[in-house]
């Protein structure tokens, strides 16, 4: 066989042998696939930010490493060709909110992190120019704007404080005008004329059926509802120097936001800053209730109508609480707070 064809056929099985290994080893040692990253930047509120600026860095850290996107009108961020098995993590930064930075982030092969809502905590840099500030005046500014929150625009939302951190202790007559706000309030008087509705259907108290039977009813359920709130929310807190607000905790795990919930029912903020027994809103349930013996009928007198109304009072606020952490604020308009800083 002629040299030539002996060469080409050592060529051409040289060549098939090459691409035969290439192929086995490209089989063996498939490239990753690249990860992705998700999120969406929020409010304690749970509203969206708009325009945040997302930092995204590789480590180790370098320019060519670091890439920036900011938030869509629903507050959502998208980093996808992600290089898989290197150390990540994320920044946030947004005007008017502190900064956030998450923990280290490694992919594994074809994995999108999903980091649901990223609530952002308002920025509290100013807090140490706001000591030398009068507390009354603070406490003023603040409850001017608890006084302007309500559910949907309409229903009264005053007694949560959504800044517990930077809440300023409220003064009596503060604890007083809160209280006094809530009772005479239209849409306060509109929802005791529906639950003393209710209780006309099931008969309950037992006072008669008709209008006269409806207005006892009303003026039974106003009355319940006004001993509790002036005791529990204005007299009972200012002689035990305690705070009467529900302090909203917005962030961490659903369990310790649900603990918070259930355990302000029974521990409160002192005037003092301290956490204590909730001894007002214990306290006012339990006057409330027995003041209660005073005008409803004789039938439904003595100590199981107290028990009762108690238990009722202390799981109504148990309830309360926990749709103001994980519901009402989303639905409650309030405008923001501004308090300027004193000239230097």
């Amino acid at each position: 066989m002629p040299r030539f064809y002996i060469f080409a056929a050592t060529i051409v099985a040289m060549a098939m042998t090459l691409a035969a290994r290439t192929q086995a080893q490209a089989y063996q040692s498939p490239v990753p696939a690249l990860g992705q990253i998700t999120g969406t930047v929020t409010d304690v509120n749970g509203d969206a930010i708009i325009g945040a600026t997302v930092i995204l860095r590789r480590y180790p850290e370098s320019a060519e490493q670091q890439r920036t996107v900011q938030t869509t009108e629903t507050g959502f961020f998208h980093f996808d060709g992600l290089t898989t098995s290197v150390p990540y993590n994320i920044t946030i930064n947004s005007d008017g909110f502190a900064k956030w930075t998450s923990q280290t982030i490694t992919l594994e092969s074809g994995q999108v992190k999903l980091f649901g809502e990223i609530p952002l905590r308002i920025e509290t840099q100013n807090t140490t120019m706001q000591v030398t500030y009068d507390p009354i005046e603070i406490a003023t500014e603040q409850i001017k704007v608890e006084e302007s929150q309500r559910v949907f625009g309409f229903i009264p939302n005053f007694y949560i404080s959504y800044d517990g951190e930077n809440a300023a202790p409220l003064t009596t007559k503060m604890k007083f005008d809160l209280a006094l706000k809530v009772s005479y309030d239209p849409v306060t008087f509109a929802g005791v004329g529906l639950v003393s509705a209710l209780r006309q259907a099931v008969n309950t108290p037992n006072y008669p059926q008709g209008a006269k039977g409806f207005g006892e009813r009303f003026g039974a359920t106003g009355a319940d509802g006004f001993t509790d709130i002036m005791i529990g929310g204005a007299i009972l807190p200012s002689l035990l120097h305690q705070d009467p607000r529900y302090f909203y905790q917005g962030t961490g795990t659903t369990r310790s936001r649900l603990r918070h919930a259930i355990l302000s029912a029974f521990i409160a903020k002192g005037d003092n800053g301290k956490w204590q027994p909730n001894y007002s809103s214990v306290g006012g349930d339990l006057a409330s209730a027995g003041l209660s013996n005073l005008y409803f009928p004789k039938s439904n007198r003595g100590g199981g109508l107290v028990l009762s109304l108690f238990a009722l009072g202390t799981g109504e606020r148990i309830g309360a609480n926990i749709a103001q952490e994980f519901l009402l604020s989303k639905f409650t308009h309030r405008r923001r707070q501004e308090v300027e800083a004193p000239a230097q």
